[in-house]
């Protein structure tokens, strides 16, 4: 056993999962999606009922797949895509620091950060990726892995924010 393929699953694992239930939380914690809805339409998404949605279907899709090794760099892209479009809509005014009021941008950076890692790194081969392609696992790690993790991650929140986030007018 390779200590780097372990710490790929661990922290693949980790991360995966806590992504996932972050996203069972806007479905079903307390407030439920309606919840999520009406938070979503105060930081200003145009769209709330659907990006409430979609936010929580990306976060635990992607966490899922995360956490099991599996088409790695996608997932690894919807990380980056959520954390960037969250940066942006609810902790960049709050500066760098998550213990700031408001919390930071510095946590939704740091799993960003992880994902870009695993994206470029790969799943190691404890992972579904790794049975699936085991002849020829490198094909879409290192430089292929981070411009699919990055231009996709980036890409996709560029997107979200430019169709569909306003900034919210300031409160009286």
């Amino acid at each position: 056993m390779k200590s780097i393929d372990l710490a790929l699953l661990v922290v693949r694992v980790f991360f995966g999962i806590s992504l996932a239930a972050h996203g069972y939380n806007k479905f079903f914690g307390k407030g439920g999606l309606s919840g999520t809805t009406g938070w979503f339409g105060s930081i200003g998404m145009k769209w709330p009922k659907w990006q409430a949605r979609i936010a929580a279907t990306t976060e635990v899709g992607a966490g899922i797949l995360l956490a099991l090794g599996l088409g790695t760099p996608l997932a690894a892209a919807g990380f980056i895509g959520l954390m960037i479009v969250a940066i942006v809509v609810a902790h960049w005014e709050n500066g760098f620091f998550v213990f700031k009021p408001g919390q930071g941008w510095e946590y939704c950076a740091s799993i960003a950060i992880v994902a870009f890692a695993l994206g470029t790194i790969g799943p190691g081969k404890y992972s579904i990726d790794h049975l699936l392609n085991s002849d020829d696992f490198t094909y879409y790690t290192g430089w292929t892995g981070a411009l699919i993790t990055v231009l996709l991650g980036v890409g996709g929140a560029v997107a979200q924010l430019s169709l569909s986030y306003r900034k919210p007018a300031p409160k009286a």
